[in-house]
């Protein structure tokens, strides 16, 4: 099982969140409410975008290490990071 590391951002409130799930496209419809599972913390922002994603990551360890560290980031700086992940 591989895991992948996603940044969302809500147009709505303008903010992002950053997690890590084996099926993000799953995971996303669970934070915006269209199935059951979504983090209590992102129910202001529906709804939710996938602005990028990293991986794979062979385990969840290394997945939450990367997690960690891209959360560390103030926000305009995880966004930004997020375009450069996406530019290439």
């Amino acid at each position: 099982m591989t895991w992948t590391l996603y940044l969302l951002r809500s147009p709505r409130l303008g903010s992002t969140y950053a997690g890590i799930s084996t099926d993000p496209a799953r995971r996303l419809q669970q934070h915006n409410g269209e199935l059951p599972g979504g983090a209590k913390s992102t129910r202001a922002g529906r709804p939710w975008q996938i602005i990028a994603t990293w991986g794979p990551f062979a385990d969840r360890g290394r997945a939450q290490r990367a997690e960690y560290g891209l959360k560390r980031l103030p926000g305009k700086a995880r966004a930004s990071y997020a375009c450069d992940a996406t530019s290439d």
